[in-house]
């Protein structure tokens, strides 16, 4: 996949994509708890050519890695989802996937809206005419007389019969087949309990006969209620749900539908779908881009906060690029159209995030084992608690050993085990898409929690990547002009921050460029050319001494420019040194206060960089970072990177992690081979393809950003869990009636459906609170002189941040 992102810009190749990978994503529906998302995994796995399947519960969505060589079709895998008892079908382009996903979690909230309201309707008599005779003794004597018992019994079935016949129905239909398969699921569970209590209750009413007398009750009232809170429950979760795609659903709505299209002399609106790569467009102040491109004519200022999260609008002017769903606040801008559709950034940035979202990390496929297990145990439990209680209960102790039976079927719904983790991801990738991070890989979400040392490169990350030519000294008999003309002509043919520096600056004293014969870019020390029948080297001291050229008499200047922070390039002419030239990058304004909330977080910071000794320590002391490692060439950041991990100890599985910030194609290896390689989004393709969390503001801000909703997602998602499996333990007990046989409480199957539902609900909402996180302080403060950066930042909180 190769992607480039120049300043908010992204550019994807995806024929290039698809011939590295040939994954399909599938939308699933009729996936109810966890148990369900190991039994959709095991089928696709079982598919020949299949190499992984990976499920997500929270996003109803299936990833699958096939094999190119085995061709497996599309079909085959819908196919063994559907044998499995789900549907599948291919997920769309990721704009008309969201807009299909809300719709349909709309459709069926409505859905369970109306099947909800239909069962209230229909329980509320039951439930009244039961619980009202227990409440009001009176009244149930009263109705007794009146009406007779068998006659509300009659009354009660056929309600209680309506509600599982009509909204009831997917309970009994899906769980039956479930468990025809040898797969029950939750489905199974409700259809067991809730068709135990009616059947148990509709002999007492039409063959009281087959029953103990003691034991002629009727239970109608737990059937209908239990379902009637399930069908409450599911409705809230599917409207919580809807929530948490809050943020895909923003990026999509960032989108202008319409754009004004330059044909001939006038302009045309037109739908957006109807643009294409290479049209001109219009667009006033005020309005919003409606695609990628490059500013052609005008200039303004665009408010890119809604991507970036940055607050300030960025200059632009002819030849910048512009992205699509960004505000044009001032003048007029025409803008060449560069990418449109899925190929646009705001598409990719969706993309990335619902791939980030639909990331299964290690700690959910532990959970999917065991919820995997976990319904058939509880259904060998239900009947162990029957038994149990037809054995060593009171009597009567058939209706006991049912009651407390249905009990532990209903309570152990495993539906908030399977959505802990996956809602917390979720959100917390979403809000992290708010504040312009974006995990590109889902896990890095997780092991970016556990990062204890941070490595930055310098050029580019931590200073601006712009150089500027501050000083120049040469020695006799050699003239400034001179010098720095003939450097420039040969510094123009590289590609180098500090070549640019060193050419912009001839440009603006008006030198003229010379051809240069014999160009030679020496990797991470220099270049060499000929200039005008001379001989010119460029480069640092290392490069000097390799050539064997004397500096001492510009050594002092050098490293007092060095001390103060400057880059010292030396300029060798025919053999013999002509000049030093100082090159100072100006430090980002956020670089000290993002230095400052790392350590605050109690995480070491190094600077890796190619740069001279005494540059790196004047910039390390400026912005407080605890090491450097100088002078390393660019292939030997992949061995300092790797140096770091090894002093961090072992095993790999027990050691704090490294994480490695770059933006240059230099840092593209040491991306890949640090724990987690941190992007700056206004950085090469290379970079960011290897790196598997991108920042797009271009801001060392954005890492401990990064940290902090990692740290606070994985804390959501450790309460998640430890709510769902604690409340199992601790009803399932209940529910199984073991205090009640030594005269202690006991849980009703009612009441047990209702807090079935409620754990889930606990779980959904507890996600939600992600969507109002806050980085920890604000990291950005004006330049000063000097430095540029300093102070202090607020403490980065160790755990969540949540309010």
């Amino acid at each position: 996949m190769k992607l480039r992102i120049t300043p908010l810009h992204l550019e994807v190749d995806m024929n290039s994509y698809r011939s590295a990978s040939d994954g399909l994503d599938l939308s699933i529906e009729g996936m109810s708890c966890a148990s369900c998302v190991k039994r959709v995994e095991n089928a696709l796995a079982a598919v020949p050519g299949v190499r992984a399947a990976s499920v997500n519960l929270a996003t109803e969505r299936a990833h699958v890695d096939r094999d190119p060589a085995a061709a497996v079709a599309d079909h085959a895998l819908i196919a063994a989802v559907a044998k499995a008892g789900y549907s599948a079908r291919p997920i769309a382009p990721a704009q008309d996937e969201t807009a299909r996903q809300a719709a349909a979690r709309d459709a069926q909230a409505r859905r369970l809206g109306r099947r909800f309201a239909l069962a209230l309707l229909l329980t509320l008599p039951v439930f009244l005419l039961d619980m009202g005779g227990h409440l009001f003794p009176a009244l149930h004597h009263a109705l007794a007389a009146h009406v007779g018992t068998t006659h509300l019994w009659l009354l009660q079935w056929a309600l209680t019969t309506l509600v599982l016949a009509g909204p009831g129905r997917d309970f009994f239909l899906k769980g039956a087949a479930a468990l025809a398969r040898r797969g029950p699921d939750m489905n199974s569970l409700v259809a067991v309990g809730a068709g135990s209590a009616w059947l148990y209750s509709s002999v007492a009413t039409f063959a009281p006969g087959w029953l103990p007398e003691d034991a002629r009750h009727v239970y109608f009232e737990a059937a209908a209620v239990i379902v009637t809170l399930i069908l409450l429950g599911r409705l809230l979760e599917a409207r919580a749900k809807g929530r948490t795609g809050a943020a895909i659903a923003r990026l999509a709505s960032l989108q202008p539908r319409q754009a004004r299209v330059l044909r001939g002399p006038d302009t045309v609106d037109l739908p957006i779908e109807a643009v294409r790569a290479g049209d001109v467009v219009r667009i006033r102040p005020g309005e919003k881009i409606p695609v990628d491109g490059t500013v052609l004519d005008g200039a303004s200022f665009v408010d890119e906060s809604m991507i970036t999260g940055e607050p300030i609008p960025v200059e632009k002017a002819a030849g910048d690029a512009v992205t699509g769903g960004t505000l044009n606040t001032q003048g007029a801008l025409t803008v060449q159209v560069t990418h449109t559709g899925a190929d646009t950034a705001l598409a990719r940035i969706a993309r990335m995030v619902q791939d980030a979202q639909g990331a299964k990390l290690p700690i959910q496929s532990l959970v999917d084992r065991i919820t995997y297990r976990f319904v058939p145990a509880i259904m060998a439990i239900a009947a162990l608690a029957f038994f149990a209680w037809l054995a060593l209960g009171p009597q009567p102790a058939l209706p006991q050993a049912l009651v407390h039976a249905v009990a532990v079927l209903i309570v152990a719904c495993p539906c908030a085990m399977g959505l802990a983790t996956p809602m917390s991801i979720m959100v917390g990738t979403g809000r992290a898409a708010d504040m312009g991070v974006l995990f590109r890989q889902g896990d890095a979400l997780q092991r970016l929690r556990d990062v204890k040392t941070v490595a930055f490169d310098k050029t580019g990350t931590l200073t601006l990547g712009k150089p500027a030519l501050t000083n120049v000294a040469v020695t006799p008999p050699f003239r400034r002009e001179d010098v720095l003309a003939w450097t420039a002509s040969v510094q123009a043919a590289s590609e180098h921050p500090i070549a640019s520096a060193i050419v912009a600056a001839a440009r603006e004293a008006g030198l003229p460029m010379a051809p240069v014969g014999g160009f030679l870019a020496i990797s991470g020390a220099g270049v060499r050319g000929d200039v005008q029948g001379r001989q010119l080297i460029v480069g640092g001291e290392r490069l000097m001494r390799e050539q064997g050229i004397d500096t001492n008499t510009l050594a002092a200047t050098a490293d007092a420019w060095a001390r103060a922070g400057k880059t010292a390039v030396y300029v060798a002419v025919d053999g013999a040194a002509a000049a030093v030239m100082a090159v100072e990058d100006p430090i980002r304004e956020t670089s000290a206060a993002a230095i400052a909330a790392l350590h605050a977080a109690g995480v070491r910071t190094v600077m890796i960089t190619g740069d001279n000794r005494h540059t790196a320590h004047a910039v390390a002391q400026a912005l407080g970072i605890d090491e450097v490692r100088a002078e390393v060439l660019p292939e030997g950041k992949v061995q300092a990177v790797r140096a770091l991990r090894e002093e961090a100890g072992a095993p790999p599985a027990g050691r704090p992690l490294l994480a490695f910030v770059g933006d240059g194609i230099n840092d593209a290896p040491a991306l890949a081979a640090a724990d987690v390689g941190i992007a700056i989004g206004t950085g090469t393709d290379v970079a960011i393809d290897a790196a598997s969390v991108v920042l797009m503001a271009g801001d060392p801000a954005g890492v401990p950003r990064a940290m902090a909703i990692s740290r606070a997602t994985l804390a959501n998602i450790r309460q998640n869990l430890f709510w769902a499996f604690f409340y199992n333990v601790a009803l399932i007990p209940l529910a199984a009636g073991v205090p009640a046989l030594f005269h202690g409480p006991s849980l009703s199957p009612v009441f047990a459906a209702a807090a079935m539902a409620l754990s889930s609900l606990f779980v959904v909402g507890n996600a939600l609170r992600l969507r109002a996180f806050r980085a920890p302080g604000n990291t950005r403060r004006p330049a000063t002189a000097g430095t540029q950066g300093g102070g202090h930042a607020p403490a980065l909180s160790s755990g969540a941040r949540t309010p």
